[in-house]
């Protein structure tokens, strides 16, 4: 199952306490305060690695804490530094502060990083405290808080082309026959239950593209399983819309999923669009009333050329 948005807890390190400490040694009369500092909390950081491939780690473990700087001793001895706490995440993870809830990272690429809580400043020794007419302090500053962050990690495939349709329209089908991906596939709806990706490479030329499953009417109130994933499709560039031809009324389904779209997100209605007919192998006349790009057959290859290189075209 496809884990693609978690709620966590992080908190930083604390910093380390600041040390109220003088110098005793032999020969020394009274000796001035050494007390050192303490170190600074670690930082609690989001990492992209391209080996993860979704958030099912944090389904299993919410809070997480970096580690606490140490206290600083005499001889102006500084505290160590706690260590950071880095978390791997997949690319097109997205980061929602869930006290504001906003957005504040997005992580697209490997290696992206983001400090989402800073570790503390670690307070101040007695040393910094002494004057000339206060020789001896016992002052001293406590290490400072680390932050602590509510967050929601929400994980968005990134895809250069989004295949969209009805379920059984032959999304499956496609993906298994321009790319090397293999879904299950099945004459029956709902079939693909979480989204699929395939490289396809024609030409010395590639591109990503991402299979969600089916939609159906009511999809963007949460109907169906569609719904789910349509965050999926955001980041493409182009929407593949695929319409089975042996549907009895392919104009009626074409604008179906085009209503869920548009209830879902503008912006997934302003993308550059194909509108292919699937299964054309199965049909002796293809519809004349219903406006579309291409008529393709996965099963027989028929146009899946032409369809590859129409992509190409509009990425």
């Amino acid at each position: 199952m496809l884990i693609d948005q978690v709620d966590i807890e992080v908190r930083a390190g604390k910093g380390g306490d600041g040390a109220v400490s003088f110098r005793h040694e032999k020969y020394v009369e009274k000796g001035g305060p050494d007390g050192g500092d303490g170190g600074d909390g670690g930082d609690v950081i989001l990492k992209c690695a391209q080996n993860v491939d979704s958030l099912r780690f944090f389904s299993h473990q919410k809070e997480f804490s970096a580690q606490g700087g140490g206290n600083g001793a005499k001889n102006k001895r500084h505290g160590k530094n706690g260590e950071n706490l880095i978390l791997t995440v997949p690319p097109g993870t997205q980061v929602i502060d869930l006290e504001t809830n906003k957005q504040i990272a997005d992580l697209k690429k490997c290696d992206d990083t983001f400090v989402v809580a800073k570790g503390g400043k670690g307070g101040l020794g007695n040393v910094h405290f002494a004057s000339a007419t206060h020789q001896t302090p016992r002052e001293f500053k406590a290490g400072e808080r680390g932050e602590e962050k509510k967050l929601r990690l929400e994980m968005k495939l990134i895809a250069d082309v989004g295949l969209i349709g009805l379920p059984n329209a032959g999304k499956s089908t496609l993906i298994s026959a321009i790319s090397s991906a293999r879904p299950k596939v099945a004459d029956y709806p709902f079939t693909t239950l979480e989204p699929n990706l395939g490289v396809v490479s024609y030409d010395d030329k590639s591109f990503i593209v991402c299979d969600i499953p089916g939609l159906i009417e009511g999809a963007s109130e949460g109907k169906g399983l569609g719904h789910k994933f349509l965050k999926h499709v955001e980041r493409t560039n182009v929407l593949v819309h695929l319409i089975d031809a042996t549907s009895a009324d392919t104009k009626s389904d074409y604008q179906k999923i085009r209503k869920e779209l548009e209830n879902f997100s503008n912006k997934l209605t302003q993308k550059k669009e194909l509108v292919v007919l699937t299964k054309a192998d199965l049909v002796s006349k293809l519809p004349k009333d219903f406006k579309y790009d291409l008529a393709i057959s996965a099963v027989s290859g028929k146009n899946i050329k032409q369809l590859i290189c129409k992509i190409l075209e509009n990425i």
